[in-house]
């Protein structure tokens, strides 16, 4: 966001202080973070500044600039608090030093990343979106960031909760956040007040061993817990004891409660060291004898790596065997603390979906031998094994885990950039059925897959490029993963499947299109691909049977600044309007919905609208269309009446 944006907005505007603190939190994070918590502040600084195009539309807003009632002032201060709360965050876990400070400063800082992200989520997910007549798109990102900050808030240890929260709900956020005090850089005793009516301080007291007093209950297991979640090397004892005093009705466990929970610290030898997170797939490094998460040490082997991580001894040897016994070690752990365990694999067994179990061992041991031929020398021996892999993948669930136990997910990607035809289209396909089970996106991610299945997609046979597009798509699903593919490449590469492409490889290409352009940041990237031209000419094409894709890709891209530019340069307007006529009624209703979008602020395309001859099918539209495209109609129509008054009166 530009410097200018943070001051175009009056002093007494409602959104002018949430949107100067948006504009210090861009400052901030283009300044770069470092140290212990630098992804912990990079996440929570670009979750922020992705607001950006909220506020955008709230300082645009006749009805917020006419709106004084008490609920509207609220949410906007709710929302400059958690915005403040952050901004503050920011600059004292960046000073934050682990050599300087205490572990005890390290679990404040935790602790205040866990309240501020679930303050945040808890401000966004109050707002009222509709009375500012704020766009469904920017909405969709508003829901995008809020699903993150959830994320995020269940990794730091979960949302505070409280049974108290429902009387706590009519206070101001700021009654219920007390930051760090100012000095220090922020690095001094904690006070989180008035969270559910609940005192909460944590202050170290004289001598070594750190003591905590809470009033209304206890949350310092969740503290340690977090604690020992990153840095695995904290005992309980460095908390202390804590003194209670407070009412029965707690809803936070007791001193006693707590002492008999006794919090499990995970063994270290159950953490990988290069993810500090308890392993599912422990693999042990032949040169080395170290254990290590299989995809975390073979994208450190893959990223080209010659030495141990933890040993810094020359890996002479890359060979990779599964340790069994770690394993199960892992979890039985895991069933002995009422943990949920890492995998639906363990101790040669896989879980069914009833709850049951059944003996797999037979079965992983064929999956590790067709893992190995994958490598082999013999191009016939590849051939086959992929094609093996492949044919598995498709059968079922099971089967999809236990190729993924076997570590064969690595391996595929290295052979999406084979230069054997059929090795390569089975290896992608392969790969999109591993995707179908969510566990194994992760896998593929950080397997670095992205940027070989984009290479297939622009160099692949189509059957290949068709399906590379279908893994996009499947991969895509995660929120932050369309992040990342929008980045690599990808858009420019599906673009050119739509345009090229059969049938069945345009339609996985608008799926995978689709998906990617939920997220604001690759709407300007499909834009300056071509994308606008290219749907265009599906909609105007006779002899193709795909309108109902363009159209609702076009729907997610119509609220975007480049993409409206885009859409008036290649008069796609009158073609909406004649599909307003002459559409099925799904058509119909996209079209009303794109027209909408254009047209809200927007003088020059409204008139257009009423040049076009758009009433009638408009009006039309209001008493036979879905009930979505009835409210779209509607809208439109009230924004042109407006629009002839405001020119009757001119």
């Amino acid at each position: 966001m530009a410097g200018g944006e943070a001051t175009a907005v009056a002093g007494d505007h409602p959104i002018a202080i949430p949107l100067r603190l948006l504009h210090e939190v861009s400052q901030i994070s283009t300044a770069g973070f470092c140290g212990k918590f630098k992804k912990d502040c990079t996440d929570l600084a670009r979750r922020v500044t992705l607001l950006a195009h909220l506020f955008d539309e709230l300082k645009d807003s006749n009805t917020l600039l006419g709106s004084s009632s008490s609920s509207f002032n609220s949410c906007f201060s709710d929302l400059s608090v958690a915005l403040q709360a952050a901004k503050q965050l920011l600059l004292a876990a960046n000073e934050l030093d682990p050599k300087i400070h205490s572990d005890v400063a390290v679990k404040k800082i935790n602790f205040r990343f866990q309240c501020i992200t679930w303050k945040l989520e808890k401000a966004l997910g109050n707002f009222p979106y509709d009375h500012f007549d704020i766009s469904e798109e920017v909405q969709e990102q508003v829901e995008l960031v809020r699903a993150q900050l959830r994320r995020a808030t269940e990794k730091y240890g979960g949302p505070v909760k409280s049974n108290l929260l429902s009387r706590a709900s009519s206070q101001p956020l700021d009654k219920e956040i007390d930051l760090l005090h100012s000095g220090n850089s922020g690095i001094g005793t904690l006070h989180i007040e008035n969270i559910g009516n609940i005192d909460h301080e944590v202050r170290p007291k004289v001598g070594r061993v750190p003591r905590g007093s809470v009033r209304n209950g206890s949350y310092c297991s969740q503290i340690v817990q977090e604690s020992e979640r990153i840095g695995n090397s904290s005992k309980l004892s460095e908390v202390g004891d804590l003194e209670i005093s407070g009412e029965d009705d707690s809803p936070f466990k007791s001193h006693e409660e707590s002492k008999k929970s006794n919090c499990p610290v995970t063994p270290t030898e159950f953490i990988c060291p290069i993810s500090l997170e308890l392993m599912r797939d422990p693999v042990i490094v032949a040169a080395t004898g170290q254990t290590y998460e299989r995809s975390y040490i073979q994208q450190w082997i893959d990223g080209g790596h010659t030495t141990c991580p933890k040993t810094q001894q020359q890996l002479h040897n890359l060979t990779l065997t599964p340790n069994y016994a770690l394993k199960n070690l892992i979890s039985d752990w895991c069933a002995k603390n009422n943990i949920l365990q890492p995998t639906v694999f363990a101790n040669g067994k896989i879980k069914k979906s009833d709850g049951s179990f059944r003996y797999v061992i037979g079965e992983i041991g064929a999956m590790e031998v067709l893992v190995r031929k994958l490598s082999s020398r013999s191009v016939e021996d590849c051939r086959a094994a992929v094609a093996e892999i492949r044919s598995l993948s498709k059968r079922s669930t099971d089967n999809r885990i236990l190729i993924a136990e076997a570590g064969a997910i690595p391996v595929l990607v290295k052979l999406l950039t084979s230069e054997d035809g059929q090795i390569q289209e089975n290896a992608v396909t392969a790969v999109l059925n591993l995707s179908i089970f969510d566990d194994n996106k992760r896998i593929i991610m950080l397997a670095d897959a992205i940027p070989s299945i984009v290479q297939v997609l622009r160099a692949g046979s189509m059957e290949a490029k068709e399906n590379a597009a279908a893994t996009i798509f499947s991969l895509s699903l995660g929120d932050e993963n369309k992040i990342l593919i929008g980045a690599s490449g990808a858009i420019p590469a599906l673009i050119d499947l739509l345009l090229t492409g059969n049938t069945r490889g345009k339609k996985d290409a608008a799926s995978a299109l689709f998906n990617l352009c939920i997220y604001q940041g690759n709407k300007g990237r499909a834009v300056r691909a071509g994308i606008i031209p290219a749907l265009l000419g599906m909609l105007t094409d006779s002899s193709s049977c795909m309108v109902d894709e363009p159209l609702t890709i076009l729907s997610v891209l119509a609220n975007h600044q480049e993409a409206k530019e885009a859409i008036a340069k290649t008069s796609t307007i009158p073609v909406l309007i004649d599909l307003l006529r002459t559409g099925l009624s799904r058509s119909k209703e996209n079209a009303a919905a794109i027209l909408l979008s254009l047209c809200k602020r927007d003088s020059e395309n409204l008139s257009c609208l009423c040049r076009l001859g758009a009433v009638i099918p408009l009006t039309e539209l209001t008493k036979s269309g879905t009930e979505r495209a009835k409210r779209k109609a509607t809208s439109l129509l009230e924004h042109i009446r407006k629009s002839q008054q405001h020119s009757t009166r001119n």
